[in-house]
Parts: structure tokens; C-alpha cells; sequence
């Protein structure tokens, strides 16, 4: 593959981290953030989510949501998407502490608010390497059917990119083509960092 992917959800749980990991099993070199203050996880009601840190590992929120009640969330899907996450990678991570991580050709948000934050993040870095990235919004909702669906979008969006020629040429063809076919709207950005 020639280029370095990055997919941006809020808490870097459900739809950044389904991304990520059909990216990783396509053979990507993929990266996966949330934008929130804290990772949030529904509760036992929406007045009570369950919050944590960023780099709080995947496997201690399940051991926590396990003891607390297994039954609501296997039913709700949380622990499931949760032992994913395990082994996709060790703990959600936060797009604005990333710095470290490198520079990514592509990025994709998961809903506008995300994208948002994603480019303002992007602008207010030292523009020191002046490297052109690819800022893609598709708006997915925060639920788990969902997800797989903006996964595999997600996906065909990713090959179309790595077959062009030239992305930079030809990404007006590629999301005009891509909302066409599957009645989504897109946004998108170029940026320099």
C-alpha cells in the first residue's frame, strides 16, 4: 500500500476501530484515534455512560463492564466490540495527542463534529513538513450495524485511492463516482501539515 491511513471516531471504540481493524486485515497501514475529552461508553442508562481515560486498555474496560453487569453488555454489544478492539491494538488513543505517531496521507472522520476538529487540529500543527493530507468526512452512525456498513465503505473509498494515479488529481472523480454509487454524501479537505 502506498499510504498511511488514519481513522477518527469520538471515543475510538465502535466506527474508528471497526475501520481500522478491516483495514489491518486488508493488509493497510492504518492508525485509528478518537476527538473526545474522555472514551465514553453507554451504561446501564444514557444519564449513565461509562467513562474513561484515553489509554485506558481495551482489556480493563472489559474486565470493568464484565464485573459490572456481563448480561447488558454482551447484550448491547460492548463487550464483543471490545474484545476487537484487544486485538486490534492495546488502548483508544486521541487524535490530538498524535503527534508522535507521524504524518498519515489520509484521514477519515466518522461524523462532521469529528472532522471538524480533525482539520482545525491539523491547521494549528507545525507546518514545518508541508505534507499534503487527505481529509475525508463519511457520516456513519454510532451504532454497530452501522459501523460494519461504514467499514466497508470505508474500504472501497481506501482501494479507489491507492489505485489512482495520482490522488491528488483525481479525488474530485473518486468522491463524485463514490456518492453516486451509494447515495452518500462526503466531505473533504485538503490540508498541509
Amino acid at each position: 500500500m502506498k499510504f498511511r491511513y488514519a481513522m477518527v471516531c469520538s471515543s475510538n471504540q465502535n466506527r474508528s476501530m471497526e475501520a481500522h481493524s478491516l483495514l489491518k486485515k486488508q493488509g493497510f497501514e492504518v492508525s485509528s484515534y478518537g476527538t473526545g475529552a474522555h472514551v465514553k461508553l453507554p451504561g446501564p442508562s444514557l444519564r449513565e455512560p461509562n467513562v474513561y481515560d484515553f489509554g485506558t486498555p481495551y482489556k480493563h474496560m472489559f474486565e470493568d463492564l464484565r464485573r459490572k453487569d456481563p448480561e447488558l453488555y454482551k447484550r448491547n454489544g460492548i463487550l464483543p466490540m471490545l474484545k476487537r478492539n484487544s486485538s486490534v491494538k492495546l488502548a483508544p488513543q486521541r487524535w490530538q495527542e498524535n503527534a508522535a505517531d507521524g504524518s498519515f496521507d489520509v484521514v477519515f472522520a466518522f461524523e462532521e463534529k469529528v472532522f471538524d476538529m480533525v482539520v482545525e487540529d491539523l491547521h494549528s500543527r507545525d507546518h514545518a513538513l508541508m505534507k499534503t493530507v487527505l481529509v475525508i468526512n463519511l457520516e456513519v452512525k454510532d451504532n454497530h450495524e452501522e459501523a460494519a456498513i461504514g467499514a466497508r465503505l470505508t474500504l472501497d473509498l481506501c482501494q479507489e485511492i491507492e489505485a489512482a494515479e495520482s490522488w491528488e488529481d483525481s479525488i474530485d472523480d473518486i468522491i463524485a463516482t463514490f456518492e453516486k454509487q451509494q447515495r452518500r454524501k462526503l466531505l473533504y479537505s485538503i490540508s498541509f501539515y
